[in-house]
């Protein structure tokens, strides 16, 4: 066995390695979430479709989803998956006025829109300092934000 696969490792190799800041090597850019409340894509092709019901999962609120047979069904989308065709890609919600959940094939699918309340919206960690420094400002003390109730 050699001194590399015995783990050895040559020190004026490794020295020899310019020196590298490791604050440089995980930055990743930050998510920028869309608004998407009160938002009704288009769904003229099947790539629009496939998009638009990816951006309902992500959705932190309900969705209202028009069937071709002009049924609608309101409720928070919580699964989806995908096939290669429409007909056999689904997706799952739980409806609003049922306890059960539902799914529907991408193919039944007339139209989509984002109707809920984004319960998440402004919920950043920026949104709760903004809170906690205007709070403090204003001289309050045990300064506690509470959730918002989701309606």
């Amino acid at each position: 066995m050699t001194g590399k696969e015995s783990g050895h490792i040559d020190h004026e190799a490794a020295q020899a390695v310019p020196h590298v800041n490791p604050e440089t090597l995980e930055v990743a850019p930050g998510t920028a979430h869309e608004k998407l409340e009160g938002w009704i894509p288009q769904l003229a092709t099947e790539e629009e479709i496939r998009v638009a019901l990816e951006k309902a999962f992500d959705y932190r609120g309900d969705v209202t989803i028009t069937r071709k047979d002009g049924s609608k069904i309101e409720g928070y989308l919580f699964d989806r998956r995908t096939a290669a065709t429409l007909k056999d890609s689904v997706v799952r919600l739980f409806p609003k006025d049922a306890n059960e959940k539902i799914s529907i094939s991408y193919a039944e699918i007339a139209a989509l829109a984002f109707t809920g309340r984004d319960t998440a919206a402004g919920k950043s960690w920026e949104a709760w300092m903004k809170k906690y420094a205007q709070k403090k400002a204003a001289g309050e003390t045990n300064i506690a934000l509470e959730p918002e109730p989701l309606d």
